[in-house]
């Protein structure tokens, strides 16, 4: 170590060309490789079986669907627990997979399994398995108007198409409303009538509505390639469908025996923005984007396309995440620069400005270092990334002051100023090191956690870590070779900053040598009793947690931009008596709207109120539930 140091000092070309080697290594992953999002997104140790039974109760679907794929699939090895709920026509089974096992090999194992169940009954849906990931909107969409619920379903998959064909937009999704269902039903007198069955309907039409590839032609002009177009869509497609057809020519239609309907299914789900039906569109940011990039793009949009709505046509947004990710960037940038001018301003009062000067030069080559190192770890930029960047910034300059200071000293000896910097280095390069390394210690359990909080607070050390590491190598080969170029042995009346500066050093260096070294070796020859006073501190505050006066959570309650109230009814409670509870819940927030008024405004600080009936957001859905959220 010492001969690295010592040759980085006397070779200054070598220490730059490592020092931009650093800033544009750091910057250029910076801007091309490192998305900005809102929360990571990661996968959990988990897998997920959903199966649809329409119409069952719970004690049918816990009977017909969860305790046969717990049957199913309870000897696979890899398997920590099995968790299961039966609801109202869904059957779900939370299948966590133990340390140590690979999630995707398990999820192979369970898809197997459950595809080979036999005995589900006729009108069980198609099983879905899947590991769940963690993804958080960057915004979402409000789409609101009092009309009917096809016209505002248009309206807002119109909306949801420009969303997505905006530059920086490529994943949406809408939400707080029913899907499209086609519904086709025969009563059984049309049946015996044509002497046919459900399943010889069903045939007819598979065998109709769809579309067809016929192969290619190959003609003198090239190859013309053949495709049959009869896939369904609307009622009047599904009317034409030939179910019967006669060698006389005489032919039975779909729409002959049976009723179509073209609408949403059956499970009701009523969501209001503002006292107005509405429809939201849920907008993720994917790959490279930036969450501040797309959020801004869509609220530009909504300016724009508010203008060419319908009448009674509202356009909104609803958490808008971007904003606490753009605070967050805030915070770190003002952090770096009042640090820095902290920093430089106090070394330039106990020491000299270009010492203050090139010590703050490896806080953001140390930081551009673990920016650098971010993709290969799969760190991005987002709210608890940031957080460690604005936590390290108060670490990372520790190791460069200690080290310019010391060099500082040994150029005050009239040194040689190369062999100082080598010296000042070599002499704390030890102590230095190690409590870097300690720090890196400290942080280095939370990579040690397991399951979905362990891939969250992974993303602090891998930020802290790298960026403390690269500051050692900042302050042991870049630091010395910058200070050996300073000369502080210049002749000439000084200015009046230096004499400032001198009469501020030497000031210090008084109390230091009166008051701080008097203290200091009375505690060296007491040394039993600091311990044991130390002890009894320890103690005391040891005493002060497991004795309940010092409180522990988990996660600290942070106060949220928004409020959410959320109604769980007994399963298989009707929709209109959850709806009902809903509007109440409602009216009492905006009892608080009209009460709670800004002075300084005149507006009520709850600017909006978003309810649902039959959802709960988060894919929840069932006629018993519902939230209200202001």
């Amino acid at each position: 170590m010492h001969a690295l140091i010592a040759w980085f000092a006397r070779n200054s070309v070598a220490a730059n060309l490592l020092m931009v080697f650093i800033i544009a290594w750091g910057l250029s992953t910076l801007t091309t490789r490192i998305p900005l999002e809102v929360f990571p997104s990661f996968e959990l140790e988990r897998v997920n079986v959903v199966v649809p039974f329409r119409g069952a109760s719970p004690s049918e679907v816990e009977e017909g669907i969860t305790i046969k794929v717990e049957e199913a699939i309870q000897d696979i090895e890899g398997i920590k627990q099995i968790t299961s709920v039966a609801d109202e026509g869904l059957g779900s089974v939370f299948v966590e997979v133990a340390k140590g096992y690979d999630t995707n090999e398990i999820l192979d194992e369970i898809k197997q399994r459950v595809d080979g169940i036999s005995t589900f009954s006729d009108e069980v849906g198609t099983p879905r398995v899947s590991v769940p990931t963690r993804t958080r909107e960057v915004i979402s969409v409000v789409v609101a108007g009092n009309m009917p619920e096809k016209e505002l379903r248009l309206i807002a998959s119109r909306v949801r198409d420009d969303i997505e064909a905006l530059p920086n937009v490529s994943a949406v999704s809408v939400s707080g409303a029913r899907a499209y269902e086609m519904g086709i039903e025969i009563s059984q007198r049309a049946l015996d009538r044509y002497q046919l069955t459900l399943g010889a309907v069903a045939q007819a039409i598979e065998a109709s509505s769809l579309d067809l590839s016929a192969g290619a032609i190959t003609t003198g002009s090239g190859e013309v390639l053949l495709r049959t177009r009869g896939q369904a869509y609307e009622a009047e497609d599904f009317n034409n469908i030939v179910v019967i057809a006669e060698s006389d020519g005489t032919r039975v239609l779909l729409g002959d025996i049976a009723r179509i309907q073209d609408g949403f299914e059956e499970d009701q789900v009523v969501q209001r923005y503002n006292n107005q039906n509405s429809i939201e569109i849920d907008v993720y940011r994917t790959g490279l984007q930036s969450a501040i990039t797309v959020a801004d793009e869509v609220k530009q949009y909504l300016i724009e396309a508010q203008a060419q709505m319908p009448y009674g046509i509202t356009l909104g947004y609803w958490r808008d995440w971007s904003r606490t990710v753009r605070a967050r960037v805030e915070t770190l940038t003002n952090s770096a620069m009042q640090g820095g001018i902290l920093v430089v301003l106090l070394l330039s009062l106990f020491l000299r400005f270009w010492v203050a000067a090139w010590v703050f030069v490896g806080v953001p080559v140390s930081i551009l270092g673990g920016i650098a190192l971010m993709p290969v770890f799969g760190v991005t930029l987002n709210l608890l990334s940031l957080f460690a960047f604005i936590l390290v910034l108060g670490i990372v300059v520790d190791d460069a002051i200690v080290t310019g200071e010391n060099i500082y000293t040994h150029m005050r000896r009239k040194k040689d100023r190369v062999q100082a910097a080598i010296d000042g280095t070599q002499e704390v390069a030890i102590p230095v090191t190690f409590g870097v390394l300690t720090t890196v210690a400290a942080f280095t359990p939370l990579l040690l956690i397991e399951g979905a909080r362990g891939q969250i607070f992974a993303q602090i050390p891998l930020i802290v870590i790298p960026v403390l590491l690269f500051s050692i190598v900042e302050s042991k080969l870049v630091l010395p070779s910058h200070m050996s170029h300073l000369n502080f042995h210049k002749t000439g009346q000084p200015n009046v900053f230096a004499r400032i500066q001198h009469r501020i050093a030497d000031g210090f260096e008084h109390f230091v040598a009166q008051r701080y070294q008097p203290v200091l070796a009375w505690c060296l020859r007491n040394r039993y009793l600091v311990l044991s006073g130390f002890v009894g501190v320890a103690m005391l505050v040891f005493a002060l947690v497991t004795a309940g006066h010092v409180r522990f959570i988990f996660f600290p309650r942070v106060q949220s931009e928004t409020a959410r109230a959320s109604l769980e009814m007994p399963a298989g409670t009707p929709f209109d008596v959850t709806q009902a509870h809903i509007e109440r819940m409602s009216a009492a927030v905006k009892t608080l709207q009209a009460k709670h008024i800004d002075p300084v405004t005149q507006q009520s600080v709850i600017e909006s109120v978003l309810s649902s009936a039959g959802s709960a957001g988060g894919g929840q859905k069932g006629s018993h539930l519902g939230r209200v959220t202001f």
